[in-house]
Order: C-alpha cells, then structure tokens, then sequence
C-alpha cells in the first residue's frame, strides 16, 4: 500500500445502547456438508491487474508458512446503517448511544455456527484459526501447502513492479455451504501496494535548516495550526485530551523516541510512556527510512502534538491487504482508542480497475467499510488520508491519468481528509511565489516556473507534479445520506490542465485551459481539509530521514488525518463523552447559517487540485470538501446536542 508521502510524509465510559431486537440466524451447518464436492468461487483482495502482470518464478514451497484473513459479511447491514444514523441525529433516542463490541457482534456479526462451521473446515487441514471478537474476521494461520489444499489453489511466487510476494491468479474456492457469509479472503496474495500520502517539497531557502535543536525555519508546526485553525480557545480552556486516546494504523514501525524528542523540541510536554505499540499479525518490521516509518513518526508526532494530554496506541501491520485490514479490526475490536487515523492507501483503481468501472462488486473496498461502519457504531471517530495525486490518485500507483480518488477514504462511514495551500510567500532563491489567500492544494501553481526548477518544458514539469489534494467521485460507493441535497455535491467546476490519452497511459498537456462544469455521482472525496502543501509544510523529527539530518520539511493529506484525530480528543473532552462519526454531523453544521466552515469556492486555477475547482457559493466543492474548520466553532457545534 502506498502511504502518502513522496519524494520530490480515562478511558470513556461509554453507553450501552439498545438497537432494534434482531433475532441472530440460528442453523447447524454438519461438517459433512462442509466438505461436500460442490463449491465455489469466494473473492480475494488484490485485483487481477497485480496478478495478470506479475512475473512467476515457480511455486511457493509447500512448507512456507502462510496468514490469511476471512472476512465475514456484516447481517443485517440496513439496520446496521440506520442505527449509525440514529446515534448522529440530535433528538433521536439512539442519539450517541454506542454499542459495546459484544452488542455488535450478536447484532451484526455472523452467527456462531457460521463461524464454527469455517473454522471446522480449516482445521481439517491442519489450519489453525483465531476469531475477532465481532465475529467478521477469522484470522486463518498455516503453510502454503495446507492453504492451496484448503481453497483448490496453486501459491506461487511472483513480483510485480519490484515487489516480491507469493499469490494465485486462480481464484479460491471453498465449498458452497460456506461461501456465501465470506466477504472476501485476503492474504493468498501477499502483494503490499499501500504507499504513504507525503510529499516532499521542492527547494525553498526558507526551509534551510538553521540548527538540529528544532524545527526548520519557516517550517509550521502544531502552535501554527492551532492559530491557523483556531483551536486556541480549547487550549485556554484547559482542553488537552484529557481522558482521551487516539489510535494510528499503520503499516511501518515507530521509533518512539523520535515522537519525544520532537514534542520536547516544540516544547510541548507530554506525560511519560503515552505511546502503547501493538504489533498486529507480526508487526511492521524493522523500523526503516525505506518502509515508510517516516510517515508513522509524523502520524504519532502530528496527532500527539495537538491532544498533548491523550494517549496513543499504534496499530503497526505488515504492507499487505490482509495486514492493513486486520490493523483495523484490531483497533476497532479493542475499543480503546477514541479516534482513529490512517495515513496510507492506494487508488481505487488499483483496487480493482473493473471495480473502478462499475462491472463487479466492490469486496474489497468493502472489507474496509465493514470496519469503519463498526466504529461508527461504536462511537469511534475514523480519518484517512485523501491521497497527494490530485484529481488523479492511480496517477501515484498504477501510473495511469484516469480521474480517480484513494481507497480507504473512499469509505462513506470514515472522515477523508483534504489538503490546502497556506496563503503567504514561497521562497525560492532566485524568485518568490505569492499565494494570496488559502486555497485547495494543487502543484498547478509551480507549472508555470518550470524553467526556473530546471524543467525541459512546462508539460513536462507538469507531468512530473501532478501533486495536490486527492479529491474526486468513489466509483466504487454511492452518494450517501449525509452528503445529498448538500449544495455543490455532484456538482462541480475543473480546470482540464491534463487530458488523460492513449487509454488513460498519458497526457494532453493544456497551459491555458477554459474552466469547465460538469455532474457527477459517488461517494465525494474528500470531506474536509487542512494544511497538506509541503511548500508551506510542518517539520518533520526522525532518526529514519534520508541523509545526514534528522530534522526535515514535509507536506501531504498524511499530516491532515492524524491532525483531525489529535483534534477529535480536544472535541471529545469539550462534549463529555465521544462525538462519533464526525460525517453525519459535520455536513449538517455546514447547512447553517453559522457555520464552522470556510469553503474554499474560488472557480479557477488559483483553486484546484490538478482539476477539480471551487463553485461561488457552494457549501462543498470537490477538491477541498466542506473547506477548512474553525476548530474551536466546530467543538461548539458537536457539544450542542440538540438542533
């Protein structure tokens, strides 16, 4: 998985709820039948355009051993979305009453015997299994051997775009009695394409670094976004997090220390050992520049910063679809952690490019709002990064220059976090770039200095930044409830800078496109934004930088969702209790006439991220979401229980 940085990153107490009286789906499935000739196709996770395109250097070795993931389908998903509703609607009984885990379970979760019935399955061939306690993940441990006998495959060992991995092209099969509760089975195929959303900036004099005891000069830092933002009040308030924990998954180790050092260094204090590392399905491995730890340390660091007081547990996986979602499942099963953010994710076209076209079901992409729907339900607060590719997220993966927004912030049930460019001036030497007001992120500003960076042409410069807030239409989810009739949803303005050609494998390169309008449907990316423009970006502290340094100066939509999570602590304090899901709420604030948002809705190229425009006048516009929040109105709004 890519994560989003590129080179060039007391307890609460909460309320049992009652829901609707659902009666589980009782029936004995007899092993007999398990273990009938019939069967079927289940999916797995990694889409055919890995598979189809990866070299084979013959079969994995029977006794390599092997993690696969099943996950369940949720039971009564209507009722399961209503009652997330319920608990975000001011005046409604359910109003914040969250389940516990257990009540998830029995409501949602698949029965006890669908789930003996798997287990018992693989047992037969020497698998052993563990159950989450939601009953929707069965975590499935053994040898390739046992796993090509147990799903009627052939593991074999590949590499696709430098990466090595073992999987199948065939999909697996499992008998038919069996199949239909399984969403999608992932780890036969290994292949980790999840990358971070940072960006490096491009040389600014005023990013030099003048000593090794804090952050470079002209860098921003958390006292920055708590005056950019106004989160001030809270703190004034005697709001820091208090009672509060804020959860990071991840797929790469933290040093602690580095997290430490950089709160000491911006002179925040923080109590002793608030980092809780958890290692899910063997951990991340050994913390690296190359894995991405980079992007952890910001997570951890960003997050920290603005809730000094909370504590925070890191959820470090393996950079594997199974991984990455077992991360989540860990998080959300524990129940601990009050926000929750990721900085890491991939295109939904890299998803599955005939998912991205509307021509099969989304399993994959729904393994991942699965979770995020039990943690709306439970009261948790999630975030995801929107991606640093602009208007063209498979751009940064798959290299291809189709329209398209990142996948897991594509979720309807998880906040997705935008970018902007802080208004001020860019120093580069030999000439300055003055960015007069705050606007959507887009790399579009520096096109036309390309001679000045050194570039052959500016099509070429623009095509080797296209960089700015991931932002777009889900092919994968429809609009939901909280974003219709919200004005400027499916509506938009874009600046066609870059014509996708040749089937989406290049460019038509336009300086001086006309602005154009048009309408569109899906899930809208992203729903909110803050600072994320590497060239007005935040220090980074970590002893796993690139170089001779540990101090350096990064952007990207990473830094915005552990931002949000930080800040979610402080909104929780303010509110006495957890908020929830922050989307069926927010979109209802930024309808009123106070609200705490500003829109971004400047039509043109001095607002857009690489295509998508603001409107006059609409309350969302799809580079930027609902704008950027005043933090401290925005608390108010969710402490306010009623209308």
């Amino acid at each position: 998985m890519k994560h989003r940085m590129r080179f060039y990153k007391k307890p609460l107490s909460i309320r049992a709820a009652s829901v609707l009286t659902i009666t589980p789906l009782l029936f004995s499935m007899p092993l007999a039948l398990a273990n009938a000739n019939t069967s079927v196709a289940v999916p797995q996770g990694v889409g055919p355009q890995v598979l189809n395109g990866a070299t084979v250097f013959g079969n994995t070795p029977a006794d390599t051993p092997v993690t696969v993931s099943i996950i369940l389908k949720t039971v009564h998903t209507p009722e399961l979305e209503q009652y997330i509703q319920q608990t975000v609607t001011p005046g409604n009984p359910q109003y914040r009453h969250y389940l516990s885990v257990s009540q998830f379970a029995a409501q949602f979760g698949q029965p006890a015997p669908v789930i003996q019935a798997i287990t018992n399955y693989l047992h037969q061939f020497g698998i052993q299994t563990s159950v989450y306690s939601d009953n929707l993940n069965i975590t499935a441990n053994g040898t390739a051997g046992q796993f090509d006998q147990a799903f009627s495959v052939q593991l074999q060992n590949m590499k696709f775009q430098g990466v090595n991995f073992h999987g199948t092209a065939a999909p697996p099969h499992m008998p038919v009695a069996l199949a239909d509760p399984i969403l999608a089975v992932l780890g036969l195929t290994n292949y980790g394409n999840f990358s971070t959303h940072l960006v490096k900036p491009l040389p600014q004099e005023k990013f030099l670094p003048t000593s090794t005891d804090g952050p470079p000069a002209g860098s921003q830092t958390p006292a920055d976004l708590a005056a950019n933002y106004n989160v001030d009040p809270l703190y004034k308030e005697g709001d820091f997090g208090q009672g509060q924990t804020v959860g990071i998954v991840t797929l790469a180790s933290v040093n602690p220390s580095d997290a430490y050092t950089f709160w000491k260094l911006n002179q925040i204090p923080v109590a002793p050992n608030r980092i809780q590392l958890v290692n899910v399905d063997g951990g991340a491995g050994p913390v690296s520049a190359m894995s991405g730890s980079v992007e952890t340390t910001i997570d951890v660091e960003q997050a920290g910063a603005l809730a000094p007081q909370a504590n925070l547990i890191v959820y470090q996986a393996p950079n594997t679809d199974y991984g990455f979602a077992d991360a989540f499942f860990n998080a959300v099963t524990a129940n601990q952690a009050d926000a929750i953010s990721t900085s890491w994710g991939e295109s939904e076209t890299a998803v599955n490019y005939t998912i991205a076209q509307g021509q099969e079901s989304p399993n994959y992409a729904q393994v991942f709002n699965e979770i995020f729907m039990e943690g709306a339900s439970q009261g948790i607060s999630m975030f995801a990064a929107a991606g640093d590719a602009g208007a063209y997220d498979a751009a940064s993966d798959l290299g291809t220059t189709n329209l398209s927004v990142d996948n897991p912030a594509d979720s309807p049930y998880i906040t997705a976090a935008g970018g902007t460019t802080l208004p001020g001036i860019q120093n580069y030497g030999a000439f300055t770039i003055d960015i007069p007001q705050q606007r959507t992120w887009g790399w579009n500003y520096l096109w036309p200095y390309w001679q000045q960076f050194g570039a052959s042409s500016e099509a070429s410069f623009a095509e080797a930044l296209v960089v700015g807030s991931g932002g777009g239409y889900s092919a994968l989810f429809p609009t939901p409830w909280y974003q219709q009739h919200v004005p400027g949803v499916n509506q938009y303005f874009a600046v066609p800078n870059l014509v996708p050609i040749d089937h989406n494998t290049a460019w038509n390169f336009n300086p001086d496109p006309q602005v154009i309008r048009g309408a569109n449907q899906g899930r809208n990316v992203p729903d909110l934004a803050l600072n994320a423009d590497p060239a007005t970006g935040y220090g980074v502290y970590s002893s796993t930088l690139f170089g001779n340094t540990e101090w350096a100066v990064y952007g990207g939509t990473s830094f915005v969702a552990p931002q949000l999570a930080g800040l979610t602590a402080l909104i929780n304090q303010q509110a006495e209790g957890r908020v929830g899901f922050w989307n069926g709420q927010i979109y209802r604030f930024a309808t009123r006439p106070q609200s705490p948002f500003q829109p971004l809705d400047t039509t043109g190229a001095s607002n857009d991220n690489l295509y998508y425009t603001g409107a006059q006048g609409a309350i969302y516009n799809p580079g930027s979401g609902l704008g950027v929040p005043n933090i401290a109105a925005l608390a108010t709004d969710f402490s306010q229980h009623q209308e």
